[in-house]
């Protein structure tokens, strides 16, 4: 509610950010906050805190906190993709001072579109360039800079440990959002990676939630050995949904972001996601210092984590081999 009353003050003023907020201190003076960042999400509040968290532990490694010297004007899409274009419009109708638009491919091109002066710092599996979103990774050139996790280019990590996960399988099958931007790289990444282990690999499509239980459905009659889930915002925001159909279904999956293995998921290989949220928040911390989004690289995220469920993998009746246990950054129990 605070957080809604500092909105609906700023508003007040006509959009000026000219808020003054009183010290917890009896007799301390007060203090203005000067920047407001536009937070722009696809999912919804509940799925996002830990993005939100990270984010801010970034911006107040570069000297902005909430609620002190900061305000985050926070806008959830809750699933619905299509809220996107007006919600970014309103965050630059307020004249924020950058427009954070983390884990979504959707939101930073919905913002992107809406301005080409406002900063805009991100954090996506895509490579930024091969969809169009900046001019190159070392000068991105424009509005737009952030954290890319370039997840095309794990797929073969991931297949390999499906393979040391459960050796006697030969049949793959990924699940892919026909709707990301990256998707025929991911999937010939998919693809070439299950062609050079002597395995098939079938691929399936779901862009909605309706489309999830259909491919789920066909997943059940194709009966493959082990699955693939590939990353991606929308995804994510129904990864319990997707961890309950799996496990329905008895498959052996392995996903690119931890927080499946988190909500009952088997097994995760990819980048830390809180850590690349954190560097957003870094940058965007940058940004409202003045530096200039054109001349900011894109950072490659360096940190990758192995996450294994253990009450999923004897649910599941798999025993998880010795060498992935060494290879785990955490072992869930």
């Amino acid at each position: 509610m605070r957080s809604l009353r500092r909105r609906e003050f700023i508003a007040g003023l006509g959009g000026a950010a000219a808020l003054w907020s009183a010290s917890p201190r009896k007799g301390s003076a007060q203090r203005a906050i000067r920047s407001v960042i536009g937070f722009l999400q696809s999912g919804t509040p509940e799925a996002g805190a830990n993005i939100a968290a990270a984010f801010r532990k970034g911006l107040s490694e570069g000297g902005y906190d909430e609620g002190r010297n900061l305000i985050i004007d926070y806008r959830w899409a809750h699933n619905d993709l299509n809220r996107l274009p007006d919600l970014a419009a309103d965050l630059v109708r307020r004249r924020v001072s950058v427009i954070a638009t983390l884990a979504s491919g959707d939101a930073t091109s919905a913002a992107k579109a809406a301005t080409k002066t406002i900063p805009i710092v991100f954090s996506m599996g895509a490579d930024p360039v091969q969809i169009g979103l900046v001019a190159a990774l070392n000068r991105p050139g424009g509005n737009l800079t952030g954290i890319s996790t370039m997840s095309a280019e794990l797929g073969t990590k991931r297949l390999g440990l499906l393979r040391d996960l459960v050796p006697s399988a030969t049949r793959f099958a990924a699940l892919m959002n026909p709707n990301q931007p990256d998707e025929q790289s991911l999937t010939a990444d998919v693809k070439t990676a299950a062609a050079a282990m002597g395995r098939s690999v079938d691929i399936f499509y779901a862009g909605t939630i309706r489309e999830i239980e259909e491919a789920f459905a066909k997943l059940a009659q194709n009966r493959p050995d082990a699955l693939h889930v590939l990353s991606g915002s929308f995804f994510t925001n129904r990864r319990v949904q997707l961890t309950t159909l799996v496990a329905r279904h008895g498959i052996p999956t392995i996903y690119g972001d931890r927080q499946y293995v988190e909500v009952g998921g088997l097994m995760s290989y990819g980048p830390s996601a809180v850590d690349s949220f954190r560097q957003a928040g870094i940058y965007a911390a940058r940004l409202l210092k003045g530096e200039n989004p054109a001349e900011l690289p894109i950072l490659r995220a360096s940190k990758f984590e192995l996450v294994i469920n253990m009450p999923t993998a004897r649910a599941f009746g798999l025993a998880i081999p010795a060498n992935l246990l060494a290879l785990a950054d955490e072992v869930i129990e």
